[in-house]
C-alpha cells in the first residue's frame, strides 16, 4: 500500500531560488520498489530525482538511488549536494564530524562543508583521452560546428560516459543550437573559457537527450570530469567557478577547488517545498 513519506525539492548550485537545477528528495526511500522510482522520477519530470535509503557499507552514512526521466544513473553531481543537504536537513547522522559519506552505484562519495556550501569529491575518471575520429565528427555535426572549432574532444566519464569538447570562447559555447536528432548515443559536454575579469572563468553546457534531458540546468558530474581533465592539462587554475545555465535562463556556479587529496565541487543548495509524498 501506498504510505506517505518525506519529501523535499532543492535548488542546487545557485543560492538564489529558481536558478539553479531542481532536484526533487524522497527521504525515506526504503521500501520502494526500482519500478516506483522510476515511475516517480517519471512523474516528476526534473532532470533527476534521488531516494535515500540505509546505507549497506560501514563507511556510508546513506545509500542514495539517483533516476532521470528515461533511467538510472551511477552518480550525478547535483543530486549529490541536494540529497546530502536533504540529509543533514532532515537530522541525518554522520560517522565523521564535518563530513558526509554517500554510497551510490559507483562506490562512496565524500561531502564536505566549503564555507557555507556543500562540495563533493570528484570522482576519478573511468575514461580519459580523446575520443575517436567517428565520434568527434559526430559531436562536431550535433553541435552544428566545423571541426575546426574544436580544440578538444575528449572522455571525461566518472560513472555516466561523459564526453567534452572545448571551444575557443563562452560566447561560442552560448551561441550553439544543437541539433539533437545527430547526438544520439552521446552525454555530451561543451566549455569555453570566458574573457579575463568575467564573474566565472568557464561556460558550461550539457546536453543529455536520450535521457530525456536535452539541455541539463547544471550538472555537477560533468563539472566533476570537466575540472580533473582541465586542470590536469593545465587549461584551468586550482580555484576556478564554472557558470551553467545560462542558455536556459537559469544562473548557476559552480565552485571547483584542488587541493592536495582531491579535487572539490562545490555549490549552494536552496531549499524550496518540503512535504510528505504518497508512494
Amino acid at each position: 500500500m501506498p504510505e506517505l513519506r518525506r519529501f523535499v525539492q532543492v535548488d542546487v548550485f545557485t543560492a538564489t531560488p529558481l536558478k539553479g537545477n531542481p532536484l526533487a528528495v524522497v527521504i525515506d526511500g526504503a521500501g520502494l520498489s526500482e519500478a516506483d522510482m522510476a515511475a516517480f522520477a517519471r512523474w516528476t519530470n526534473l532532470s533527476e530525482t534521488t531516494f535515500l535509503l540505509p546505507p549497506t557499507e560501514a563507511a556510508a552514512d546513506y545509500r542514495v538511488r539517483i533516476f532521470t526521466p528515461n533511467g538510472e544513473l551511477p552518480f550525478a553531481g547535483h543530486p549529490t549536494l541536494g540529497s546530502a543537504h536533504a540529509f543533514l536537513a532532515s537530522g541525518g547522522d554522520v560517522k565523521k564530524p564535518g563530513e558526509v559519506v554517500q554510497q551510490c552505484a559507483i562506490g562512496l562519495v565524500r561531502v564536505k562543508r566549503d564555507g557555507a556550501r556543500l562540495a563533493f569529491a570528484a570522482p576519478p575518471l573511468q575514461r580519459s583521452g580523446p575520443v575517436d575520429a567517428a565520434t568527434r565528427a559526430q559531436i562536431a555535426a550535433s553541435l552544428r560546428v566545423a571541426e575546426a572549432e574544436l580544440l578538444d574532444t575528449v572522455w571525461v566519464d566518472n560513472g555516466p560516459a561523459w564526453m567534452a569538447a572545448r571551444l575557443a570562447s563562452a560566447e561560442r559555447v552560448l551561441a550553439l543550437q544543437p541539433d539533437f536528432a545527430a547526438m544520439k548515443g552521446l552525454k555530451l559536454g561543451v566549455v569555453g573559457a570566458h574573457v579575463a575579469g568575467a564573474p566565472a572563468q568557464f561556460e558550461v553546457r550539457a546536453f543529455v537527450p536520450d535521457l530525456g534531458i536535452p539541455e541539463d540546468p547544471v550538472t555537477g558530474s560533468l563539472n566533476a570530469g570537466l575540472a580533473l581533465w582541465l586542470q590536469g592539462a593545465g587549461l584551468a587554475p586550482d580555484h576556478y567557478v564554472a557558470a551553467q545555465g545560462t542558455a536556459l535562463g537559469r544562473a548557476g556556479l559552480i565552485h571547483v577547488r584542488r587541493e592536495a587529496e582531491a579535487t572539490w565541487i562545490g555549490g549552494d543548495v536552496v531549499p524550496l517545498i518540503h512535504g510528505q509524498v504518497r508512494l
